[in-house]
């Protein structure tokens, strides 16, 4: 019996339990009794790729969603870490606040008219100032050994 997007109810609990992530394909498989031949012929099925498809396009950008709610809070911590007692998580921090603006420098901005990619990116004069407060505090230590 096929339902509204045109699978079997077999199909569509297969569907289901491959993005549930419980379970490996073979074990999947088992669990249906779907043997492997019948799968292969699913996965020509116009109707079983679609579905697969818009599920694994929903399961992007719901990733793309969650890291989007942390990034700030991630951010703000990497800033923390630039003060550490520790100078090698400090150096860290610094280097990977760095790459990070480097490498947004070199996406598309969606929203910008014109292409940036050839210019710096720039920091906050007051990050700007702390990472640099940061990075020399951290050459004092090592050049005094401590």
């Amino acid at each position: 019996m096929l339902n509204e997007k045109g699978l079997t109810k077999k199909q569509r609990a297969v569907i289901d339990d491959l993005f549930a992530g419980e379970l490996d394909e073979q074990q999947i498989l088992k669990k249906h009794k779907v043997n492997r031949r019948l799968y292969d012929k699913w996965l020509a099925d116009e109707n079983f790729v679609g579905e697969f498809e818009r599920r694994l396009q929903s399961a992007h950008w719901q990733s793309k969603l969650i890291i989007a709610r942390y990034a700030t809070l991630a951010a703000a911590k990497l800033v923390q870490l630039t003060e550490s007692a520790n100078h090698e998580t400090a150096r860290k921090a610094c280097l990977d606040i760095i790459n990070y603006l480097r490498t947004v420098q070199n996406q598309p901005d969606s929203t910008s008219p014109e292409d940036n990619s050839d210019a710096p990116a720039e920091l906050p004069p007051e990050l700007a100032s702390r990472l640099l407060a940061a990075l020399a505090s951290i050459k004092e230590r090592e050049t005094s050994g401590a």
